[in-house]
């Protein structure tokens, strides 16, 4: 067996668990995409500006959310670098794509050299090296709250085994996410790890790891994905962050290879991010999703014991259609029930 797989064959039932959580709240959010779309494209706005900002800020930029929000609309922000600035547009820009064409876009050694030089394709000081593996050796540092580099957290793969490691690590992840029995979470999560641990790149490995993230879950099929920043979780526990990936790194490239204090680390991570998703689907939250006039049904509802399609499309005052496709969308949010078939069908609130 491969030893990027019997690294996640023996996994803690402490892993599994995280799995089968993170896996009951992704059938949860089923149907949620089919839900108000001006609603969800105001989300994804959101969260295009917040995971920028925090994936920026990660690797010592300065720009706040507020910052990034200006500066995407086009508004002049003087007090900062044009490097913090160039990096910003260049993740933005990114992800946007990711999260409008992920569909399209394969996973191969020629995109990953792709996604980075569009990340870097603003920034003048990469201009050499973008899309190009590192000629030199690197080394992953870490940033304190001022983007101030506190130390370097462990050593890299040397440049001249970087393209012949990338190509077995993603030849591997590949495969391994068609054809093989493990769970596509621990074949993302260990694929992450070691992308990191070579970090084939001059510069720009952090962020693009966020990018490739959100791009494999949701080539997976966690398409909550762009409606919660993975990026702002991550910033928020950025020292957990680090000392899981300093374990994992410590013994990797060996035969008692443990990433599993990483896999702990993605994964709690990728829970908060599918439980966020799921309460944007909460009571509290259901005028963000629903549109006007699926809102009109659900008020209504609330205020009766139990009503028929016609009794709601007459008091709520909107068409029989529209009724329809707001009772659907009620019942995979499990915010109503249906009672009877036929021309005795009614529904009432769960």
């Amino acid at each position: 067996m491969d030893p990027r797989s019997n690294r996640i064959v023996n996994i803690p039932e402490s892993v599994w668990s995280l799995i089968n959580q993170i896996d009951h709240l992704k059938g949860q959010w089923i149907g949620g995409a089919k839900l108000n779309p001006q609603a969800l494209g105001r989300l994804k706005r959101s969260v295009l500006v917040t995971s920028t900002g925090a994936s920026t800020r990660i690797e010592g930029s300065k720009l706040s959310d507020e910052d990034v929000e200006k500066f995407v609309r086009g508004l002049s922000l003087q007090k900062f670098t044009d490097r913090d600035k160039q990096e910003v547009q260049g993740y933005f820009e990114l992800l946007e794509n990711i999260f409008t064409s992920w569909k399209h876009i394969p996973f191969t050694e020629g995109v990953i050299k792709q996604l980075h030089r569009e990340l870097l394709k603003y920034a003048d000081k990469d201009e050499r090296h973008r899309g190009e593996y590192k000629k030199m050796e690197n080394s992953v540092e870490a940033f304190d709250e001022s983007g101030k580099s506190v130390g370097i957290i462990f050593k890299t793969t040397p440049a001249y085994l970087t393209p012949k490691r990338m190509a077995e690590l993603v030849e591997w992840a590949a495969y391994a996410l068609k054809h093989e029995g493990h769970h596509p979470l621990l074949i993302i999560g260990s694929f992450l790890v070691e992308f990191l641990a070579i970090h084939p790149f001059q510069d720009g490995n952090g962020r693009l790891s966020r990018i490739l993230t959100n791009l494999l879950l949701l080539k997976a099929g966690y398409e909550y994905v762009p409606y919660v920043s993975h990026e702002k979780l991550v910033e928020d526990n950025k020292a957990d962050y680090y000392i899981a990936l300093r374990k994992a790194q410590a013994m990797l490239g060996t035969e008692r290879g443990n990433i599993v204090p990483w896999l702990e680390f993605f994964l709690n991570v990728l829970l908060e991010q599918a439980r966020q998703a799921i309460e944007l689907l909460s009571h509290e939250n259901i005028e963000k999703i629903l549109s006007p006039k699926q809102l009109a049904v659900w008020r209504y509802i609330e205020t009766v014991d139990e009503a028929t399609p016609g009794e709601i499309a007459k008091a709520a005052e909107v068409a029989r259609p529209t009724v329809s496709q707001a009772l659907d969308a009620l019942l995979r949010l499990k915010k109503i029930e249906r009672l009877g078939q036929g021309r005795t069908t009614r529904y009432r609130k769960i």
